[in-house]
């Protein structure tokens, strides 16, 4: 009779230690993420067909959703290229219309904003707007860089 008053406590005890809303994190080995950059690599378009790339870092983009900002680092020193917009902070919203969605910056509409998660790329395309298609736009190609803690 003990043997089995044992070995209910001793199961007891094992099951008691495991739950299914444990505060530990099977990913807790994975690094936190700081954050999340989109680096402009390529603008395309415009209406002398301008075909420009950048190196990751030379132009980066951060979008703070909280406070609907966003942080651009503009390091391109050739004024005569397009690039985007200097450095600086501006504010920027995001607005759906039918399937596509439009980027918005200091409340002026910037372009089709399409994000492929799977590529890690964002594109802006300024040919696609709210009112229709124009032809002239610049069409600007951002890669997603995540910055983890060390």
């Amino acid at each position: 009779m003990k043997h089995y008053i044992y070995t209910f406590l001793l199961a007891i005890l094992t099951l008691s230690s495991c739950s299914l809303n444990s505060d530990s994190n099977s990913d807790s080995n994975l690094p936190e993420i700081i954050a999340v950059e989109w680096h402009l690599t390529n603008v395309f378009g415009g209406l002398s067909g301008v075909d420009n790339n950048f190196e990751l870092n030379e132009i980066v983009w951060e979008f703070d959703e909280e406070y609907g900002s966003l942080t651009i680092t503009n390091s391109n020193e050739n004024d005569t290229i397009e690039d985007g917009f200097d450095s600086g902070i501006y504010s920027f919203s995001v607005t759906n219309q039918d399937l596509n969605q439009f980027l918005f910056i200091n409340d002026t509409e910037f372009g089709n904003l399409i994000i492929d998660n799977s590529e890690n790329e964002m594109v802006i395309d300024q040919n696609i707007t709210m009112n229709g298609e124009a032809a002239d736009g610049y069409i600007y190609t951002f890669e997603r860089v995540i910055i983890y803690e060390e």
